[in-house]
């Protein structure tokens, strides 16, 4: 099955020292650079999609500002597709389906941050367009969320969303999701 890796928003801005710093991002980056590099050993479609927000009065992710670069954990390498975006959705208004559609991809695994808003809205829509979709699990980070003024602990969002995002495909770890890909590679 033809599969691309969606690398999302992994940027300076969510680490420790950036504008909106989440819980443990290092943790999920790495697993993400695990992903990348299955995908980047054996000839896999991949493609960092960087968020870059055109309000300049904007928290994070500000134009220009070192706070949106990639991070180095995940750095895009020269001819590697990038899609800028500037909604939680990566689709949105962005080339990213007509990318995947041209490379014949039928299949999407996600990694990135935040699991509650853009690794969410991206994993929903893309089942929308029909693609079969893969969360990793563990390459994905967020942060603690507050509602009606009570703190929801970080690890309660990202279990409930990935509970959620199960109805829109499977949720797997990283290692799960390299083992299912070397043995499709096998057949």
């Amino acid at each position: 099955m033809k599969t691309a890796l969606l690398i999302i928003d992994i940027q300076n801005d969510y680490f420790p020292g950036g504008k909106y710093p989440l819980t443990d991002p290092e943790s999920a980056a790495k697993n993400a650079y695990m992903l990348l590099q299955c995908f980047r050993e054996h000839g896999g479609r991949h493609i960092h999609i960087q968020h870059i927000e055109l309000d300049p009065d904007a928290d994070f992710f500000i134009k220009g500002d070192s706070g949106s670069d990639i991070h180095d954990s995940v750095a895009h390498f020269e001819g590697e597709p990038i899609v800028y975006k500037h909604h939680p959705n990566s689709f949105r208004e962005t080339n990213l389906l007509e990318l995947l559609k041209e490379w014949g991809i039928e299949r999407v695994v996600i990694a990135g941050m935040m699991t509650h808003m853009c690794v969410d809205a991206t994993a929903r829509a893309a089942a929308d367009f029909g693609f079969q979709v893969v969360v990793a699990e563990d390459a994905c980070a967020t942060r603690d969320l507050e509602y009606n003024g009570e703190t929801i602990p970080s690890d309660h969002v990202h279990k409930s969303f990935l509970a959620a995002l199960t109805a829109y495909g499977k949720v797997m770890k990283s290692g799960e999701i390299v083992a299912m890909l070397a043995s499709e590679i096998e057949r």
